[in-house]
C-alpha cells in the first residue's frame, strides 16, 4: 500500500491537505498530513520563533518514522511550495526509504541554498537577506485574504476556502527561509514528479523550452526517473482541485506522467531549427553584445532592434543572437534595406529584468550612433518573455522610435514570476504610448498563461485608444518560426515586417 506524507508551503498546516488526503484514502492508499512546526494555525508559532528548516527536516524524519509499516519504496513525500525544501532535506537521509519525492508546484531546491531564493517576490527576498545570519529569529506575517495572490494564483479556490486559509495562516518562522538546504547527494537517486499548475505560471512546454536551452543544472529534468504532471489551476490545488490532485498523486506513485526529452534527443531543440524563410547571407559586424546586419545600400539606413525572450539560462549555448530565429529576421529586414541588429541581453532570471532593460538601452545607444544607421528611424522588435521590456519604451515613446513590435510576447508578469505592479507592465504602460504604432504577432496555439497576457494587454490598448495591428497565426505555436514552417506562418513573417518597413520609412 502506498503511503503518502503529505508537507504544506509557507504559512500553513495539515488543514489544506483535508479534502486530497480523504480521496487518497478513499482510493485505498495511506496520507499522513504534516504540521511544520510553528505552522499550526492562530498563534501556533508563539514557541517557535527559532524554527530553521532543520526543524521542519526533522518534523518531516518523524513523520517518515512513524510510517513503520511501510516498506521500503511505498513513502512517497509530497512537498507543496517551501515544503520540498524539508520534504528534500529529510529524503536525502532516509532515501533507502523513499519511493518517489513528489514537487507540487514548487522550485528545484538546491544544495547550499536557502528555501528564501525561491520567493518569488524579489523586494521581499532582498529585505530577507538583509536580516540573514547565525540564529535568525522572528517571523513573515501571515498574508491576509487579499494579500495570497503575491505568493501564487489564487485562480480556482472557492471564496470559503479562501477564507478558511487566511484564517488559519500562521506567520513563517524566518529561519526556515534563511538557514540553507544541505544535501548529500543521496536523495538523487529517489524517483522524482513534477506536477505543475498552469494557472500559476508554469507548464510542461515551459519547462521542455528550458531543457532544450542545454543548461547543464536542468539536465536532471529529462532523465529517465524525472516525470510530470500539469494541472489547469493556481498554486493551492488541494483547495481548488483536490479531486483531481488526488488522482495525480496516485498515477505518480504509479511512476506515470510525462517524460521531458533531453537536448538533442533526436532532433535540435525548437529554438535551433532552421527558420521558416529563406534570407540573404549578408554580412555581420559584431560589437561587444550586439551584432548588425547590414543592407547592400548606400547612406544612413533606417534599422530595427530585435530582442530575445527569456529568462534564459547563463550557460545557454549558443547565445540568441546566434539563434536561427533571431538572425533570420535580422537578415530579412537587411535584406529589405534596413539595418537588422540583434542584442544579446542578460535576462538570466527573473531578478534580471532591470538589468536587461539597461542591455537594450545601451545597445539603442550603439544602433543609433553607427553611422551607417538613421538616428531618426528605429523600431524594436521583441520576442516571448522579453514583451516585458517594451514597458519602458510604451510608456514614454522617444521621438525616433518609429515603431514597436512584438511577437508571442509576455504582456505581463506571470503569476509566479513575483514582479507584483512594478515597472514591467506593458498593460499599464501602453497608456503612456501616444501614437507609437504597435505590431502584435501571436500565435493561435499560444501556451494558455501567455496568452492570457496577450489579451489583458490588448484589453487595455484598446480603452486607451492605442495604435496596434494584431497579425494572428491560427495554427502556430510559440516560437512558430522554427516550429511551424507552413504558408500561414510564413505570411505572418511577411507581413509583419512590411508593416515595421512601413512605419519606418513613412
Amino acid at each position: 500500500m502506498t503511503t503518502f506524507i503529505l508537507v504544506p508551503g509557507m504559512f500553513t498546516g495539515a488543514h489544506v491537505w483535508q479534502d486530497t488526503a480523504a480521496r487518497l484514502r478513499a482510493a485505498g492508499a495511506a496520507a499522513h498530513a504534516v504540521t511544520l512546526t510553528g505552522l499550526g494555525g492562530p498563534g501556533g508559532a508563539a514557541g517557535a520563533a527559532g524554527a530553521d528548516l532543520e526543524r521542519h527536516i526533522a518534523d518531516v524524519l518523524a513523520a517518515i518514522d512513524s510510517a513503520g509499516t511501510a516498506a521500503p519504496g511505498e513513502l512517497v513525500l509530497v512537498g507543496h511550495d517551501y515544503g520540498v525544501h524539508p520534504v528534500l532535506g529529510a529524503a536525502d537521509r532516509r532515501a533507502e526509504r523513499i519511493g518517489r519525492i513528489v514537487h507540487l508546484d514548487s522550485a528545484m531546491p538546491r544544495d547550499g541554498v536557502p528555501a528564501l531564493a525561491a520567493v518569488a517576490d524579489q523586494s521581499l527576498r532582498q529585505q530577507l537577506a538583509e536580516r540573514a545570519g547565525p540564529g535568525t529569529a522572528g517571523f513573515l506575517p501571515a498574508p491576509a485574504r487579499d494579500e495570497w495572490q503575491r505568493w501564487g494564483s489564487t485562480a480556482g479556490v472557492p471564496g470559503a476556502a479562501l477564507d478558511r486559509l487566511t484564517a488559519l495562516a500562521a506567520p513563517q518562522p524566518l529561519g526556515t527561509l534563511l538557514q540553507p538546504l544541505r544535501l548529500t547527494g543521496a536523495v538523487a537517486a529517489v524517483p522524482t514528479t513534477g506536477v505543475l499548475c498552469t494557472g500559476n505560471g508554469t507548464s510542461i512546454e515551459l519547462v521542455q523550452k528550458l531543457v532544450g536551452f542545454g543548461d547543464p543544472a536542468l539536465r536532471a529534468l529529462a532523465g529517465p526517473r524525472v516525470a510530470f504532471f500539469e494541472l489547469a489551476t493556481g498554486h493551492w490545488p488541494m483547495l481548488s482541485c483536490p479531486a483531481e490532485l488526488a488522482e495525480v498523486l496516485l498515477r505518480a506513485a504509479a511512476g506515470e506522467g510525462h517524460r521531458l526529452k533531453p537536448p538533442g534527443a533526436a532532433e535540435p531543440p525548437a529554438h535551433l531549427r532552421p527558420f521558416l524563410l529563406d534570407v540573404p547571407e549578408l554580412p555581420r559586424v559584431r560589437t561587444g553584445n550586439v551584432d548588425l546586419y547590414l543592407p547592400r545600400a548606400d547612406g544612413p539606413r533606417p534599422a530595427i532592434l530585435f530582442v530575445h525572450g527569456g529568462p534564459l539560462p547563463a550557460g545557454a549555448r549558443p547565445t540568441p543572437r546566434d539563434w536561427p530565429t533571431m538572425t533570420g529576421y535580422a537578415r530579412y529586414a537587411a535584406g529589405r534595406g534596413a539595418v537588422g541588429a540583434i542584442v544579446d541581453h542578460r535576462l538570466h532570471d527573473l531578478a534580471g529584468f532591470p538589468r536587461a532593460a539597461s542591455d537594450v538601452a545601451a545597445a539603442v545607444e550603439l544602433l543609433r550612433a553607427d553611422p551607417r544607421v538613421d538616428a531618426d528611424r528605429i523600431a524594436l522588435w521583441f520576442f516571448s518573455g522579453g514583451g516585458l521590456l517594451t514597458a519602458d519604451w510604451l510608456a514614454a515613446p522617444p521621438a525616433w522610435l518609429r515603431c514597436l513590435a512584438a511577437t508571442c510576447p509576455v504582456l505581463a508578469p506571470l503569476p509566479n514570476w513575483g514582479l507584483g505592479g512594478g515597472r514591467f507592465r506593458p498593460a499599464d504602460a501602453v497608456a503612456g504610448a501616444g501614437a507609437l504604432p504597435v505590431v502584435l504577432t501571436r500565435a493561435g496555439l499560444e501556451m494558455p498563461e501567455i496568452a492570457a497576457t496577450v489579451e489583458e494587454f490588448l484589453a487595455a490598448a484598446e480603452s486607451c485608444g492605442a495604435e496596434v495591428e494584431v497579425i494572428d497565426v491560427p495554427h502556430g505555436h510559440h516560437g512558430f518560426e522554427t516550429l511551424d514552417p507552413t504558408h500561414e506562418s510564413r505570411a505572418a513573417v511577411h507581413r509583419a515586417m512590411r508593416s515595421v518597413l512601413a512605419r519606418l520609412t513613412a
